[in-house]
């Protein structure tokens, strides 16, 4: 670091006593560019490819749980007012981006198939079967709710999908362009070495491929920091709103058949 900082004072103290490069007006990118080598160029061509699809992970993600969030704010107003499950289960083809959809088919599933044992079991049994059916009673209301249960899995996982690929880009974005900074001190050493000399000329390019790696990696790495708790933060919703939707679907199966 004391050698770096070196460096840096020496092309200040050039700078300004005006020895500067005759191009250079094309800046320090423009220098530094013309002498960077195939692994800066593969340095920097890997941050821009995550720094892309970073922002596309994020832009899909947040499209998805914007119509996602519509959708369930939809399909609990059917919800609530519908007077039977089976008119709700007509409705969740058109709302099928909703997490709770997959929770409400589940559970109604499970509540179908203990009703129709339930009603079969009655009816074998029955001495006299033109008797009238008695009304149908869940089993296991436990059964019911792992039901649900694993659904909300399948679903939580739905939502957290492509969202650790920003956790990975903010931990290994910063990395890559250290590696770049590196990469670029040592090209300025050997630039020192080869010409015996610490002008602006010879150490520019060098310190400039180190500090636009650095700076590729810091701006791939915090909008991923960004995206990933914000996204997380909704899935962490979602989820809160399944275990709301779930203790309210159990309410009224126990209310209703048991």
């Amino acid at each position: 670091m004391r050698t770096l900082g070196s460096l840096f004072f020496a092309l200040l103290v050039q700078a300004q006593n005006g020895v500067v490069p005759e191009d250079s007006g094309a800046g320090m990118i423009g220098l530094a560019a013309s002498r960077w080598t195939a692994v800066t160029w593969a340095i920097l061509g890997i941050l821009a490819m995550l720094s892309v699809m970073s922002w596309g992970t994020f832009l899909f993600k947040w499209w998805a749980f914007r119509r996602a969030a519509r959708q369930s704010a939809q399909f609990l107003e059917v919800f609530r007012r519908s007077s039977k499950f089976s008119e709700v289960q007509a409705v969740c083809q058109s709302l099928s981006d909703s997490p709770l959809v997959g929770l409400f088919q589940s559970g109604y599933a499970e509540l179908t198939a203990q009703l129709r044992q339930s009603t079969t079991s009655e009816t074998a049994h029955d001495p006299n079967p033109r008797a009238p059916v008695g009304r149908p009673t869940l089993k296991s209301l436990t059964a019911v709710d792992r039901s649900l249960m694993r659904a909300s899995v399948v679903e939580v996982n739905k939502l957290e999908r492509r969202v650790s690929f920003l956790a990975t880009t903010a931990s290994i974005a910063p990395f890559i362009g250290l590696f770049g900074t590196v990469w670029g001190i040592m090209s300025a050493f050997e630039g020192i070495g080869q010409k015996g000399s610490t002008s602006l000329n010879v150490v520019a390019p060098g310190i400039a491929e180190a500090l636009i790696a650095t700076a590729a990696g810091l701006a791939a790495a915090i909008p991923a920091v960004l995206f990933y708790n914000y996204l997380t933060q909704r899935a962490k919703v979602f989820a809160s709103d399944m275990d709301d939707f779930s203790m309210e679907f159990l309410n009224i199966a126990e209310r209703n058949f048991t």
